[in-house]
């Protein structure tokens, strides 16, 4: 598929009543995880492209380009309130939030087997295991205060138990900052990599931001203040891998063909027959605003399309299903690493006791029995005698197979 081929209408001929805009949600007993996994992921990616042009239409100058941006990003608007009126009204924030993380764990997974650069498959696997953990840190909190069990809404395509605890992924700001790729010279997988992973995790830093408050229990929501914190350095050194010398047009270009490609993606691998008709339509809407992007681009900077994206086709489509063995394969190998500045793969035991990383922990968590993510799992400890989990065999770590034990000092060094 190479949505640079696809007929279209004007972007200004998509717009959607308020019928269409409010589509009938899922069923959160009955719906496949990995429809769930999808919605959330095109909203996240619809929240970027919403994002993406408000910067640009504050850093132009150029009223009539700032017009043709308003246009688009009108049908962004509509796109983003469909897709997220597809979850229902019963569906709990934490519920929700389950799903948020089963997002970010197979999500990641899934880029990093399939990414070519070495150094962006270790920034990735960093921050895996920190949201493997998170799962499994609101896991907790929805068995102990809800009486959930968060493995029947992951459907059991993903496992819950410990990654590297969020107590140890408190880092220096200054580690959070990685090197960028080169739009250049860079994969076409990797360009596309790079942008999905920065919209959904950004999108789960803003869910916390602006959620995490409404929670109903102090427990509930110092545990989300905490894993916010987590979400912003994610963020941060996702969007470091992001090419800052790319023009806006050109990022723009590159935002629409991301959206057409994950919208493509999720038609092709949608069950749900209803769900999959509104990919379907969102696909051809982007398709619009990817041939805009193209004028906008040749109109303003006298340069084509093939010129930023060589090959329209599109590469092997994101598809979901479990990622199990990878993580543990990766709990295995890199569940001691942590980050320092540029590199995202250092082994936590090789600082010095002068590393920022020990200052920043000394100021943020210094007493670990005070913070959130230790004290859910204690609470459940204290009420059941273990910790919740669904595993299908052993922790892959010999030190985190203790289920009447939260391990505050693994991953931490030398705390």
């Amino acid at each position: 598929m190479n949505p640079f081929e696809v007929k279209t209408k004007p972007a200004d001929r998509y717009y959607m009543d308020w019928q269409k805009l409010y589509p009938r949600p899922y069923d959160k007993n009955e719906v496949d995880p990995y429809t769930r996994l999808r919605i959330i992921l095109m909203n996240g990616t619809e929240y970027e492209a919403n994002w993406f042009s408000h910067q640009f239409h504050r850093h132009c100058t150029n009223n009539d380009l700032r017009r043709e941006l308003a246009v688009l990003r009108r049908t962004e608007q509509q796109q983003q309130k469909r897709i997220a009126c597809l979850k229902p009204i019963d569906e709990s924030i934490l519920e929700t939030t389950i799903g948020y993380e089963q997002l970010a764990v197979d999500l990641t997974a899934i880029l990093a087997q399939r990414e070519p650069d070495a150094y962006v498959v270790q920034v990735m696997n960093l921050a895996l295991l920190e949201d493997f953990d998170h799962l499994y840190r609101y896991a907790d909190l929805l068995e102990l205060e809800r009486g959930i069990h968060a493995e029947r809404l992951v459907g059991c395509y993903t496992e819950i138990m410990p990654g590297r605890p969020t107590i140890a992924e408190h880092r220096h700001p200054r580690d959070s900052v990685r090197k960028p790729i080169s739009a250049a010279t860079a994969a076409p997988i990797t360009k596309l990599n790079a942008a999905i992973i920065t919209a959904a995790e950004q999108q789960t830093m803003n869910y916390y931001m602006n959620i995490g408050t409404f929670y109903d229990s102090d427990l509930g929501r110092r545990l989300y203040q905490e894993i916010g914190m987590i979400e912003e350095q994610h963020v941060t050194q996702y969007g470091a891998l992001l090419d800052p010398g790319m023009t806006w047009l050109e990022n723009l270009l590159l935002h629409e063909y991301t959206e057409c490609y994950l919208y493509w993606s999720c038609v092709e691998d949608e069950t749900d027959l209803h769900i999959k008709k509104i990919w379907e339509q969102h696909f051809e809407q982007e398709c619009s605003h990817l041939h805009a992007a193209e004028a906008l681009l040749k109109q303003y900077e006298g340069k084509e399309a093939c010129q930023i994206i060589p090959d329209g086709t599109f590469p092997e489509l994101l598809r979901f299903g479990p990622q199990k063995e990878y993580l543990r394969k990766v709990l295995k190998t890199t569940m001691l690493n942590t980050a320092v500045q540029d590199d995202p793969a250092i082994p936590v035991e090789t600082l010095t006791k002068d590393a920022p990383y020990y200052a920043y922990q000394a100021a943020v968590c210094p007493d670990a029995a005070r913070v959130a993510s230790h004290q859910v799992i204690e609470e459940h400890i204290g009420t059941s005698g273990k910790d919740y989990r669904f595993e299908e065999k052993p922790h892959p770590v010999e030190a985190l197979r203790d289920r009447t034990q939260d391990n505050t000092t693994i991953a931490r060094g030398k705390i």
